[in-house]
């Protein structure tokens, strides 16, 4: 196996499942370069409906170069409203051309406002807001620019298929029908955008939450600069570390770093002395950026279970005795295979062949926990593995029995993602869908094997 980049390993990813030299290349060189369609089971009724009865206006935007969180403020301003009534599926990159739903409640549909680099389109009314539940996955055309080696492609699918659980007669096979609509897989790791791509904290702040370190969390996001930021944002996270004079650090930092700026302010105005005061800062984020920091220390956590796995040999396309099993969601729609970590069970050595059969079907994936007050580890080598990285990281499931959005049940998640993958050439383009919360920079990651910077 080849090592990660240093800024992957630094969010949990030790390797490649892949050992064939990347293509090399770049994405994102500009927004049309990287195409995102989300996939949701999401109804509208019709825009004259009764806004009693259907309360939430429902509008179908397609974005260039705005990530999601920028666009609902922008959208709310705009509109005169407050941001928490603007709802979305799921959460977008900027530097990217994305289309999704958004819900926005108590408008009247001729209210919504034109935006710079924004198509958006009234599809209908709602009974309720979409939530991150009626996401189903999401459809990627994707092209890289200036690969070294864009020939390497064929055997990094091949290898993918094999780590996916194809034989090497399956793979030959499915080889000789050149590459479009290849099935392969790749560990389901959370991607670098998880945890920040130039400046990975987020998760470093949650850890702290998780910790009950709520002075360490702000430091950890105000503070802790990075090489891979701007001067002068470098400095003004070195000024607040040294001097912890919070209004004084409010004029040092850009004015774009807005959410430093308003935990700075808050601190300004509390003191900024007592655990209290530091969590009373850190709750000043939107609710979903809360619960962001506590998902980003599970994320963490589970990436590096699974690059243990990965380290002790162990199968993800596959159980082993000890592991805990999720089925596909029967009821999901569309073409898109979803795990369903509603349905649970342990592959004991009564039933681990069966589930392996039933992996083998596609119809179950072997899972790892993202860990919180309700979750179960496994047993056998992976739950001595799920149990090393929590220690090491000194979490334990009780800990997440926190106040308000940072409170976390937790769940499990499949350790594998499965996708048929086009790559066409001249240029370099993947054309690919993955079931939500899945990322397409970790399928292109094993591809392009370059720093997360160029992904």
């Amino acid at each position: 196996m080849i090592d990660a980049h240093p800024l992957e390993r630094a969010v949990g990813v030790e390797r490649y499942a892949s050992s064939t030299p990347g293509t090399g290349g770049r994405l994102r060189e500009s927004p049309g370069d990287f195409r995102v369609r989300e996939i949701e089971d999401f109804a509208a009724e019709p825009a004259g409906e009764s806004a009693g009865d259907y309360p939430h206006v429902v509008v179908r935007a397609t974005l260039t170069d705005w990530d999601t969180n920028g666009f609902a403020r922008a959208l709310s301003n705009r509109l005169g409203i407050s941001r928490e009534r603007v709802n979305w599926a799921g959460t977008k990159d900027k530097n990217a051309v994305t289309t999704q739903l958004f819900t926005v409640r108590a408008i009247d549909p001729g209210d919504v406002p034109d935006i710079r680099n924004a198509e958006v389109e009234v599809v209908g009314r709602a009974g309720r807001n979409i939530q991150f539940g009626d996401l189903v996955g999401n459809e990627f055309e994707i092209v890289v620019r200036d690969p070294d080696r864009p020939e390497n492609a064929n055997g990094i699918t091949d290898e993918l298929a094999a780590f996916g659980g194809q034989s090497t007669d399956a793979v030959a096979a499915s080889a000789e029908t050149a590459d479009a609509g290849r099935s392969v897989a790749a560990p389901n790791f959370f991607g670098q955008q998880r945890f920040g791509s130039y400046r990975p904290v987020t998760h470093e702040v949650g850890l702290a939450v998780v910790r009950g370190d709520w002075e360490g969390a702000v430091l950890a996001y105000v503070g802790n600069p990075s090489e891979h930021e701007p001067p002068e944002t470098r400095a003004a996270r070195e000024f607040v570390e040294e001097t912890r004079d919070w209004s004084a650090a409010i004029e040092e930092f850009p004015g774009h770093l807005r959410y430093e700026r308003t935990v700075l302010n808050r601190l300004a105005e509390n003191g900024g002395e007592s655990e209290a005061d530091f969590r009373a800062a850190l709750e000043t984020f939107p609710s979903n950026l809360q619960r962001l920091f506590v998902h980003a220390a599970q994320s963490y956590a589970f990436n590096r279970i699974l690059s243990e796995r990965m380290a002790r040999g162990l199968p993800f396309s596959e159980p082993v005795e000890g592991d805990v099993v999720c089925f596909a969601d029967a009821d999901a729609p569309g073409d898109l295979t979803i795990p369903d970590p509603d349905r649970l069970q342990r592959a004991t050595s009564e039933r681990v062949s069966v589930l392996s059969r039933h992996a083998e079907r596609g119809r179950a994936f072997v899972t790892a926990p993202l860990v919180g007050t309700e979750t179960d580890l496994a047993d056998g080598e992976q739950g001595d593995i799920e149990r090393d990285v929590l220690a090491d990281l000194d979490i334990a499931p009780s800990d997440f029995d926190l106040p308000g959005e940072f409170h976390s049940e937790g769940t499990r998640r499949a350790i594998l993602v499965r996708t048929d993958i086009d790559v066409a050439r001249d240029p370099l383009t993947f054309t690919f869908a993955l079931p939500k919360g899945s990322y397409a920079t970790v399928v292109l990651r094993e591809y392009l094997k370059t720093s997360p910077l160029d992904l």
